[in-house]
């Protein structure tokens, strides 16, 4: 016996299926299977099957349903498998043989294996995507379900439909992804990276027409009903493709596909072409950039200045409806193109590190003010990710390797480098060497959540920290985003969905797209609707990825778990423990440890003024804890 969750809830036997009927049952038996073989805690079970609004009722009524869940299983047969009352709530085991999920994570597992063995490697994710059956959970009626796990398992499949792609390509096999591609891009319309990969296997068809087609198509779908530009990589393509270019071997070193991005594998063949190397994350919150285009700067003689090939080293994007940071924008760009400082040949080059919190807008200010200087530096221009797609820093030597390829092969004079998500200045000082007379003179613009200040002190510098947008700010961006139209008819309402942001950049990014998918919403219906629950709908829905908690968690991650735990007393406590208390009562949190949260970008401000958390982060943190204080409670 086996069950069903990748498509309508059921029982399998064999070639015989029991599509179980819609019921409370049915929406338990999915949250179990859904968590199989980890406790699920009562409550979170009764919200499972009855919603937010439960009856008085409702912990007996679970009890019931448990019950009729342990007959259903004893009418057919179902053995090896059972309900287990535990502390704290409720659990199932289950095996990738009795269950599809896990059946599919197995698979998906294994294939990852095979990344040297592309056929096998293919045969094992065509497998994976064979046991899903058509909707998700299509009968089992859970808002809760289908609002925190259903997003989830669809981007666990697009990942292995991607994987699946990019490996055709790279086989040569372009007609038969073509089969897969064109109903993806028409059951994902905003799902770009599909797009990219139906141009690419048109083009390499000789379809050339279609491509441009199809890409003008994605152009015009994205303009219209998003306000947004196609994405870099896309628009390489498209000038790719445009200027008869050869893409290159698609060998099967393709790009795996990690979180809807693409990060290069190692290949000891030639480098895939660069749409895939190449592509810059789209609406990333930890970044705040709104999906945008952008292509290769010309440096002096009008050539495009050519990135590292299958690197994290590519032009630097543009950012549609950049707003706010005036300041900030103005002080950043006077720097960047103050004449060079009097001093030895060998001074170093110079640096201005832009920090602050996740999601708070560096990366979108760094790229916005490079494009506006971009005729003083006629060599060029080059953004460096410092982090790959997972999160995980690239080392020093990998990026200074990459670098150094560039600019070998761009112009003469100024060359300005955006290195992105630094996480410690031990990434940073071999990319610093001294000026070189016979290179090309470097500017270079560090975004880090860190403050660096060791880096500042050993090679100098200019630091721009960045903090929340101000109300002024915030209505802007809703302005330029949403249009003068639609804000300006409830200017109060437009007001208060910048406050429940915090009048955070990321959070305004991932709700104005929210807002543009749904142009008939009222904006004083939307402060209702995100007035409920802030954190859980400052998420896209197509791509949970981009979502505030995925940033704040991602940013949490990468702390020592030791100043984790202390940011979470912090945060969950009462505003005394944020005080300054000086030597003699430095309270449960020292001040050398909020210090070190403050530079890691979770507190704002400090000595010799007060500590803040933002709201949002604060909530998020003890959203975290009440949820995981449920899946623990007692029965």
């Amino acid at each position: 016996m086996r069950f069903q969750l990748l498509g309508p809830l059921a029982l399998a036997d064999g070639p015989d299926t029991v599509v179980l009927q819609p019921s409370k049952p049915a929406n338990l038996l999915a949250a179990l299977l859904l968590n199989a073989n980890s406790t699920v805690s009562a409550e979170y079970l009764q919200r499972a099957v009855w919603g937010e609004e439960q009856p008085a009722t409702a912990r007996a009524a679970l009890q019931t349903c448990v019950l009729r869940l342990r007959r259903l299983f004893a009418k057919h047969g179902v053995t090896g498998t059972a309900i287990e009352a535990v502390p704290g709530g409720y659990r199932i085991t289950a095996a990738p043989p009795t269950l599809d999920l896990l059946g599919f994570r197995d698979q998906v597992r294994r294939a990852a294996g095979l990344d040297r063995d592309p056929e096998a490697e293919l045969h094992a994710l065509r497998d994976a995507l064979a046991l899903w059956q058509g909707a998700l959970l299509a009968n089992v009626r859970s808002e809760v379900l289908h609002r925190d796990e259903v997003p989830r398992l669809a981007e666990e499949r697009l990942r292995a439909v991607e994987r699946v792609c990019d490996l055709l390509l790279g086989l040569g096999r372009c007609g038969e992804a073509l089969v897969d591609l064109w109903t993806a891009t028409r059951v994902y319309p905003g799902h770009e990276r599909f797009h990219e990969q139906l141009i690419e296997a048109l083009y390499r068809t000789g379809r050339q027409s279609q491509a441009l087609a199809e890409y003008r198509r994605v152009k015009g779908f994205l303009l219209e009903e998003l306000g947004v530009d196609p994405s870099p990589s896309l628009r390489r393509l498209e000038l790719s493709i445009l200027r008869g270019e050869d893409l290159g071997s698609a060998g099967p070193e393709a790009s795996r596909v990690i979180r809807g991005e693409t990060v290069p594998l190692p290949a000891a063949a030639p480098a895939v072409a660069p749409t895939a190397s190449m592509a810059v994350p789209v609406t990333t919150p930890a970044a705040a950039v709104p999906a945008g285009g952008g292509s290769a700067i010309a440096p002096a003689g009008g050539a495009a200045l050519a990135p590292a090939a299958a690197s994290g080293v590519g032009p630097v994007p543009a950012v549609p409806h950049f707003t706010g940071r005036t300041a900030e924008t103005a002080a950043l760009a006077a720097r960047l193109t103050a004449p060079a400082a009097a001093g030895p040949e060998d001074h170093r080059p110079l640096t201005v590190l832009v920090s602050g919190a996740p999601g708070i807008g560096k990366s979108a200010l760094a790229q916005h003010v490079a494009r506006l200087v971009r005729d003083a530096f006629p060599a060029g221009q080059l953004l460096v990710r410092m982090t790959r797609a997972d999160g995980e820093p690239r080392t020093a030597d990998e990026v200074a390797a990459d670098v150094a390829l560039a600019l070998r092969e761009s112009g003469e004079g100024r060359v300005l480098l955006i290195l992105d998500d630094v996480v410690d200045a031990d990434q940073v000082r071999p990319l610093l060497p001294p000026v070189s007379a016979d290179g090309p003179e470097p500017a270079v613009v560090v975004t880090s959540r860190m403050g660096l200040g060791g880096l500042i002190a050993t090679h100098g510098g200019w630091v721009q920290r960045l903090t929340a947008f101000t109300d002024a700010e915030s209505y802007a961006l809703l302005l330029a985003t949403l249009g003068a139209e639609r804000v300006e008819a409830e200017p109060r309402a437009a007001r208060r969905l910048a406050a429940l942001c915090g009048h955070f950049p990321a959070a305004l990014r991932i709700l104005t797209a929210r807002l543009l998918t749904r142009p008939g919403l009222r904006l004083a219906d939307a402060v209702d609707w995100l007035g409920d629950d802030p954190l859980a709908r400052l998420t896209l829905t197509d791509s949970p990825d981009h979502s505030v908690t995925g940033l704040f968690d991602r940013a949490l991650d990468r702390l020592d778990p030791r100043l984790s735990e202390a940011f979470a007393h912090l945060a969950q406590g009462p505003p005394e423990l944020l005080a300054d208390r000086g030597t003699e009562d430095e309270g449960p949190v020292p001040e050398a440890v909020r210090e070190q949260l403050a530079d890691a970008g979770l507190l704002e401000d400090g000595p010799p003024g007060p500590y803040r958390i933002h709201d949002l982060l604060r909530a998020h943190v003890r959203r975290t804890a009440r949820i995981r204080d449920r899946r623990t409670e007692k029965v």
